[in-house]
């Protein structure tokens, strides 16, 4: 199965589950490690980071879930972790919450002929993200994000 497909497909079993528990799910990874493919799931909270014996409950929910539906046919390992500071922003609701917080972008193709930028979030739409850059406002499509995350600020660290 594609793994694009394969993601969905997770991403629709386990939303609503996570939300119920009060979880948000930042992102799925697939690797393959030395017994089989490694299922990776970062997860965490609207406010507050996620606990260890919370990723112990979450794993446990997860992997009923997938065993039930018979999402894997071969040996898989599941592992639930925090994103950790440096979460990767994905979706618009993501950079809403960044509002006025540093950021950089590596971008799918140009944009104002640069292919990364960093910025202050200062305005989402629903097709863009607009950032302080420079001295000037710069619009960057959401398609055209490849990767985007917070900037490791030292202040952060102490919070």
């Amino acid at each position: 199965m594609n793994r694009e497909v394969l993601k969905q497909e997770i991403s629709l079993l386990v939303r609503d589950l996570f939300a119920a528990q009060g979880f948000v799910l930042v992102d799925i990874i697939f690797r393959h490690d030395g017994s089989g493919l490694l299922l990776s799931l970062l997860v965490d909270k609207s406010q507050g980071g996620i606990s260890l014996e919370e990723c112990g409950l979450l794993n446990r929910l997860v992997r009923q879930v997938l065993d039930e539906k018979n999402i894997f046919s071969d040996q898989y390992s599941l592992e639930i972790s925090s994103p950790g500071l440096d979460r990767p922003l994905k979706t618009r609701e993501d950079f809403m919450r960044c509002l006025n917080k540093q950021a950089v972008f590596f971008l799918i193709g140009l944009v104002n002929g640069k292919c990364e930028c960093k910025g202050a979030i200062s305005r989402v739409n629903e097709a863009a993200v607009f950032i302080d850059h420079a001295g000037e406002v710069l619009e960057i499509p959401l398609i055209k994000i490849n990767k985007a995350k917070l900037v490791i600020q030292e202040e952060r660290l102490w919070q």
